[in-house]
């Protein structure tokens, strides 16, 4: 019997918020618990800001690093009464390799160097959650996922070598246990047979915990965040949201398909396969029901909202005002892949292919560049997405009042609509 959990960066963002998970472990983990942590509060930002400075010449990484590691080091004063404590020594070893990777030459690209500085954020938190734990007599061991989860080379979007990494949990990690009943190991990333780093996406926490289920055959896995459960709508562009108490396999993905926040996109699919429940509970209310993901086949008739900002319109169209033909897809795909660039919905006519994605400036910049080498290429900046699953007359007129709908598409449940403000 294995259980998984999995805790991300809202729930480890201070002091009180260790104790917290640390009360949490001792009331929910009596059977063997693999727990999967993210980097603390917004410090894989932060660290995203370091990787910029680096590369890019954006900042100070002098500056940023230090803010980095006086986040870290004010938690660790707080959670440990020894000012010689052990913790002080290894979190100095992590900083002390990030900065010498950061007086190296640039000779990667900015993926490969964003893999090797940003995943250190989950070792931090890590270190610091499990001698904590060991302080407290929550007997843990602390796992490097690195060793373990293993993957090819495709930085950032790490893709797992599930034969090798499960041959790895079997003879690295389970053995664990005959000594204790709780491994503390990191989420979001991986490593490769040269020993580098890699990230499974953002947000790839959950991923890692769904991963680490599969492959240890876990009942269930709980993913603690700030809110009761799954919701219909972000809080944060909607009032009065409601929980969702049970959600099928299929409409979780879904959601994460179109872009909700609650969980990673790769999650559902091994715990799918083993037929394995994730709950999506609370850490400020633990003993509260929160949302199950399972086998139901009774399909969620609840009205969601999924609202992505910070959007980019492209509209590719050859040249010489042919036909958008298949070579043509084939050729804007081939280069969305290279820049991994995801298209959150597209749409084509006879001569304009039009496709709505993320405004990450580093990818779409370089992106946009190549395409104009065979395409001519329009685009509107500051347009948002939305995507409404059960929707009703009544809720799109109140979503497009005072908006401009430029691109709607509609299917029987679910209708997606990239909207500009009026001016």
């Amino acid at each position: 019997m294995m259980q998984v959990f999995k805790f991300g960066g809202a729930s480890v963002k201070d002091a009180e918020a260790v104790k917290n998970i640390s009360e949490i472990l001792k009331q929910h983990a009596a059977m063997p618990t693999i727990v999967v942590v993210s980097a603390m509060g917004k410090i894989t930002n932060k660290l995203e800001e370091l990787v910029n400075a680096y590369f890019y010449k954006e900042g100070n990484t002098n500056t940023i690093l230090n803010d980095i590691k006086s986040f870290h080091i004010h938690i660790i004063q707080q959670l440990f009464i020894n000012p010689n404590d052990a913790i002080y020594g290894e979190v100095e070893n992590v900083f002390t390799e990030i900065a010498w990777g950061l007086e190296d030459e640039l000779t990667q690209n900015y993926n490969f160097h964003y893999d090797q500085i940003v995943s250190q954020g989950e070792v931090l938190a890590t270190k610091i959650i499990s001698a904590y734990l060991n302080t407290i007599h929550l007997k843990n061991t602390w796992v490097d996922i690195r060793g373990i989860i293993q993957t090819d080379n495709t930085y950032r979007e790490g893709k797992v070598n599930y034969e090798l990494s499960e041959t790895l949990v079997n003879t690295q990690l389970l053995p664990l246990f005959t000594n204790t009943k709780l491994v503390v190991t990191q989420g979001f990333i991986g490593g490769t047979s040269e020993n580098y780093c890699t990230t499974l996406g953002r947000e790839g926490s959950d991923y890692t915990a769904a991963l680490l289920a599969y492959f240890t055959n876990a009942t269930h896995v709980t993913i603690w965040k700030d809110v009761a459960g799954v919701l219909n709508a972000d809080p944060k562009y909607f009032k009065n949201t409601k929980k969702i108490d049970e959600l099928t396999y299929h409409d979780a993905i879904e959601l994460t398909y179109y872009g909700a926040s609650v969980i990673h996109p790769k999650t559902i699919k091994p715990l799918q396969n083993k037929n394995i429940p994730l709950y999506v509970k609370s850490f400020i209310k633990p003993s509260e029901s929160g949302t199950v993901i399972n086998n139901s086949e009774n399909r969620s008739s609840i009205t969601t909202y999924i609202f992505k900002v910070n959007q980019l319109l492209l509209s590719i169209q050859p040249k010489d005002f042919s036909f958008i033909a298949e070579e043509n897809l084939s050729a804007i795909f081939s280069l969305f892949n290279k820049y991994n660039v995801h298209a959150n919905i597209t749409q084509n006519s006879a001569i304009s292919f039009s496709v709505c994605v993320d405004y990450d400036v580093h990818k779409i910049t370089p992106l946009i560049a190549e395409l104009q080498l065979q395409f001519k290429v329009l685009y509107n900046t500051n347009v948002e997405l939305m995507t409404v699953r059960n929707y009703n007359p009544d809720i799109i007129k109140q979503l497009t009042q005072d908006k401009i709908v430029i691109i709607e598409q509609r299917s029987r449940n679910t209708l997606q609509m990239v909207l500009s403000q009026a001016e």
